[in-house]
């Protein structure tokens, strides 16, 4: 195991992995930017090092100094999270060439997931199902109109390199396709340097329904359950849960081994995340692939009785898988809510000092938090400032117990999008399992109460 790993990253996520170094022995090095100078993860660490400016691009993609750290404080491996660098291949292959672990996956692998349309090609090549759609980028909006009335509408328009939503939008005629395609490859462009597009076929209210894989350089290869992610506003996950209340045990057996099929087939170490849209009928189809540990990973470990940054760290250091695939378990239901600074009625972020923080305790609640009473929330960095992840028998008690904690927050000094997470945890549509990816849209959005 490593003596000594860096943590390329800030919030919830840093203080998520210096937890398991800590239990492992293993000491740990964060960077911080000058917003986040008295950050929980920065006080938590072993050693913490200034990096740079409040703007990421000052400070947490700043490879130079993140490298030039590693080496001072003689870190064995780099953590990178996930969002910033975490599938980012140059920074991968750096580390590589400076001779210091990345704790994740190849860098060919990142490059080769990251494009979505390399991913699908990848995909097709496996035998993997995938929404119909074309494997190579557009030329042009002309272009776009022809395939996309060829295909049918409505068709989605996304971005090769997109990811978050960024550069992805619905569109069902011509004239919607024409006047989104100049503005999405523009902000494609912008937020990933690559501005190339494509085009698939819109799958009407489908749920996203992903598979958690590890896998380790000695060949073996698991499958780790999947987690239902329908619930999203613009595109952006809100809540999350495990198991799907949707699958059945054949689809669910299915789903698992066609994401190890496909891992297996790009030769893939460490965690990963196959994500699939699944229709009406529980057809799933390839949507892409996340190199990294998921934001939502807690519900799977909740569910499997795993740590899988612990997994991940073993993974890197060479150590074999400790169980194999019969061997995972599968226990009761886990549930994941993200606790955005938002207004709940605009969904505008609510930057300012938290000047009362309360959290409820009690056994099957666990929080994964990036803030502490007195803490600023800039409008620097993503506003999500907490994750309640609720573990019970069953999934009528996970929403239960869910709803009773978030009634118990106590946060003041900003405002949340606690009401909008209590609504939709409460709603009939989502009790009885009704959880398409239209459910805000559909159930929730002009209803919200703050």
């Amino acid at each position: 195991m490593f003596q000594k790993i860096l943590i390329a990253n800030r919030g919830e996520i840093a203080v998520r992995v210096i937890r398991t170094c800590n239990k492992l022995g293993v000491k740990t090095v964060a960077v911080y930017s000058e917003a986040d100078a008295e950050s929980p993860h920065v006080k938590m660490a072993d050693e913490a090092y200034l990096i740079g400016g409040a703007r990421v691009n000052e400070s947490y993609l700043n490879v130079e100094k993140i490298i030039e750290v590693a080496k001072e404080t003689e870190a064995e491996a780099i953590h990178p999270g996930y969002g910033l660098l975490s599938e980012n291949e140059n920074f991968a292959l750096r580390c590589e060439k400076e001779g210091i672990t990345f704790i994740g996956p190849s860098p060919d692998v990142i490059a080769k997931m990251g494009s979505k349309i390399e991913s699908r090609k990848a995909m097709k090549e496996a035998g993997v199902p995938f929404v119909p759609g074309i494997t190579y980028h557009l030329k042009d909006a002309e272009e776009a109109v022809e395939i996309a009335a060829g295909m049918g509408y409505p068709v989605m328009l996304k971005a090769s390199a997109g990811g978050g939503g960024i550069g992805m939008q619905l569109v069902r005629n011509n004239e919607e396709l024409t006047k989104a395609f100049s503005g999405n490859q523009k902000r494609a462009t912008d937020f990933f340097g690559d501005g190339a597009m494509y085009v698939e076929k819109y799958i009407e209210n489908p749920r996203h329904i992903e598979v958690q894989i590890l896998a380790d350089e000695q060949g073996n290869t698991v499958y780790l359950w999947e987690r239902e992610c329908s619930i999203q506003r613009r595109h952006q996950k809100v809540v999350e849960e495990a198991p799907s209340p949707f699958l059945d045990e054949e689809t669910r057996r299915k789903m698992g081994e066609t994401a190890v099929n496909a891992a297996i087939s790009l030769n893939y170490k460490n965690a990963g995340t196959i994500e699939f849209l699944v229709d009406e009928e529980k057809n799933f189809y390839f949507l892409e692939m996340n190199t990294r540990l998921q934001v939502e990973h807690p519900v799977t470990e909740e569910i499997t009785g795993l740590d899988l940054v612990e997994e991940q760290l073993k993974i890197a250091a060479g150590q074999q898988l400790s169980f194999k695939q019969e061997e995972v378990k599968r226990n009761g239901h886990a549930i994941e809510v993200r606790i955005y600074a938002e207004d709940p009625i605009t969904f505008f972020p609510s930057p300012g000092t938290i000047s009362k923080f309360r959290i409820p305790v009690g056994e099957g609640i666990r929080h994964e938090l990036a803030v502490e009473e007195g803490s600023a929330v800039t409008p620097f960095y993503d506003p999500m400032i907490a994750k309640l992840i609720i573990h019970a028998e069953d999934r009528r008690s996970s929403i239960k117990q869910m709803i009773n904690a978030l009634e118990e927050y106590k946060i003041e000094g900003i405002k949340t999008n606690i009401p909008m997470l209590i609504q939709v945890l409460s709603h009939e549509a989502f009790e009885r399992g009704d959880t398409t990816t239209s459910f805000i849209e559909r159930y929730i959005k002009k209803k919200i109460k703050a």
